[in-house]
């Protein structure tokens, strides 16, 4: 919502009605305006056509006035402007207009004067969106009333109707809404039914959702769709207990059902929150596969996370092989990436290196991650061979090596005497960084001096100074006493010259 918008006083009389005829009902509405004025529902976020860009400039003149014109003036400050609009025109400023729902309303009306009175469903259902996001109630019944009969309601408008209610707290005007539903020429179906617990649960209120559905499912046979619906809201809330009594609901009513992929996602989740969760997860996963069902990538990406937060190798294997198995879903990076760092903080580095290489050959190709995760367990263990054979892969393969990986890989390779592997690792640091170098460029140095590698100590000594790397007063004393020892101080002293200079 935009910063100079005001919301409107919850205590002023609702936007002008749309049509003349309006006090005439037909239908009882659920509820009245009047009823606003004694609650105090949280206050919807609406977005704001000050904030969005490559905004056409008809449209945003359009959404200007309405911001800042009063209701009753701004149909006379339209026709000033002599503007023309179209119906994409009037939908574009709608959509931008829901903190100002009274001029937005004279603004709707005075556009449909240009266009015929011939305003598309989809401009209905924001005015509808409109009001009852405002919680104008009555204003939005006398809205639908008018699309009734122009025949252009549908179950988009009922949805709008349910969300409306339900973020005002107001579920049982929702459920009033929905029961009324056929007498607008909307039929009473479970795909409605779906909309009206979505509304329900999306605002965290699934306790009520999953009340109303067991009120009502002898008349509306819920689907796959109700299920999970109501299981991802439990996942949302985090109720591991409603949601085991709705999957038992589930099963009971519709059965094992291979394709209800994103319920059983939900529920498993939802279980993976609970106190020994994991033990739950895997008890009724191992159901699951001898239904033959299974949950989606979502829940292998949480379980893999989970196992490997407790390093539980053994069920993040059977997860892994079942997922495979079943072809269920194709692992991605992200998913090798945690199955990799799982090897790795079990001292698998062979399984861990091997997961590397089924990757590349099933077409999921490693990132950075994928190496430096594997990188950094080999130079810990001091697996100098495969570490640096992964060095040079993800090089080759343009990953970034990690500078604190390399940074320890210079040091735990000088510490055990391969200065060749040290200093190709060095190189590719200077070449790619521009900061923190001063420590690992002096233990280069002095690791070479003490490998008695002097003549290349002193050449990335030279190096350091010349790229404008702080040698330490500590570095250029070893390697006084390693030149002098070997006749080589004037050597020492044009270092030491350079070294002043810079």
């Amino acid at each position: 919502m935009g910063k100079n918008h005001k919301r409107p006083n919850r205590t002023s009389s609702s936007p002008p009605p749309l049509r003349h005829d309006h006090h005439k009902r037909r239908h009882p509405s659920p509820n009245t305006d009047s009823d606003r004025r004694h609650q105090t529902p949280k206050v919807p976020s609406f977005p704001s056509y000050l904030e969005t860009p490559n905004l056409p400039p008809k449209v945003r003149l359009l959404c200007d006035i309405i911001a800042n014109t009063s209701s009753s003036t701004v149909e006379r400050v339209l026709d000033d402007t002599a503007i023309r609009v179209s119906s994409e025109d009037v939908e574009d400023a709608l959509k931008l207009s829901y903190g100002s729902p009274s001029s937005a309303v004279k603004f709707f009306r005075w556009s449909g004067h240009q266009l015929n009175d011939n305003h598309s469903p989809y401009a209905w259902n924001l005015v509808v969106d409109m009001l009852g996001k405002n919680f104008f109630f009555d204003a939005m019944w006398d809205a639908v009333k008018s699309m009734r009969k122009k025949g252009l309601q549908s179950l988009a408008t009922f949805a709008s109707i349910f969300s409306s209610y339900v973020i005002a707290d107001r579920v049982r005007e929702a459920i009033m809404a929905f029961d009324v539903m056929e007498q607008y020429g909307c039929p009473r179906d479970v795909v409605a039914l779906n909309s009206l617990v979505s509304a329900i649960c999306r605002d965290g209120k699934t306790a009520q959702a999953a009340d109303f559905l067991r009120s009502v499912k002898d008349l509306i046979r819920p689907d796959a769709d109700t299920y999970a619906i109501l299981l991802e809201g439990w996942e949302n809330e985090g109720n591991s207990g409603a949601a085991k009594q709705t999957f038992d609901e589930m099963v009971m009513d519709i059965g094992w059902d291979p394709g209800n992929v994103a319920a059983y996602d939900s529920f498993l989740n939802t279980l993976l929150t609970a106190p020994d969760g994991r033990r739950e997860v895997m008890k009724f996963f191992q159901t699951m596969r001898d239904r033959g069902c299974s949950p989606g990538i979502k829940f292998y990406r949480i379980a893999l996370q989970e196992c490997a937060k407790t390093n539980d190798l053994k069920g993040a294997q059977l997860l892994w092989e079942t997922m495979l198995s079943r072809n269920i879903c194709r692992p991605d990076t992200k998913l090798y990436n945690s199955m990799i760092a799982l090897h790795c903080s079990c001292d698998e580095s062979n399984l861990a290196r091997g997961m590397l290489d089924e990757m590349v050959c099933n077409g999921v190709f490693p990132n950075s991650e994928t190496y430096n995760v594997l990188f950094k367990f080999l130079i810990r263990r001091r697996k100098l061979e495969e570490a640096f054979s992964i060095f040079n892969e993800m090089v080759q393969n343009e990953c970034i090596p990690d500078q604190t990986n390399c940074n320890a890989a210079v040091r735990t390779f000088l510490d055990l005497g391969d200065a060749y592997k040290a200093i190709k690792v060095w190189k590719y640091i200077i070449e790619n960084y521009d900061s923190d170098l001063e420590g690992t460029g002096n233990l280069v140095v002095a690791g070479l001096r003490d490998l008695d590698r002097i003549p290349e100590a002193v050449k990335y000594a030279e190096d350091m100074i010349a790229r404008g790397i702080k040698l330490s007063s500590s570095t250029l004393s070893k390697l006084k006493h390693a030149l002098v020892e070997v006749g080589k101080g004037p050597v020492y002293d044009e270092l030491l010259r350079k070294w002043k200079t810079r």
